[in-house]
């Protein structure tokens, strides 16, 4: 079975959720199933929160550690959603460095 790629409009439509939240010093990319939230500069960046698309609408929330590792989450559910939690319960992880 294919796996389901995240595109632009995917990366597009998660920067503009958080760009209308104040949320402007995050960037975002997709490459294959993951669509990645960075702050910093874009040629050196800071990771902060990434979402892998597992579904057709099904995502999984993963958040970086303070090595640069990646640990999943056990939060799934709608791009929207998943957003959502991510700036409720884990807002911390987004503020600007500095």
């Amino acid at each position: 079975m294919p796996k389901h790629q995240a595109d632009e409009s995917d990366a597009a439509e998660v920067e503009r959720f958080l760009h209308d939240r104040g949320l402007r010093h995050l960037h975002v990319r997709h490459r294959a199933d993951l669509i990645t939230i960075e702050s910093g500069p874009r040629k050196d960046p800071w990771p902060r929160a990434r979402l892998r698309r597992v579904g057709a609408h099904i995502w999984q929330l993963e958040m970086a550690t303070h090595t640069g590792r990646w640990e999943p989450t056990p939060l799934r559910g709608l791009r929207e959603q998943i957003l959502i939690m991510l700036v409720d319960q884990f807002g911390w992880t987004l503020h600007p460095i500095g």
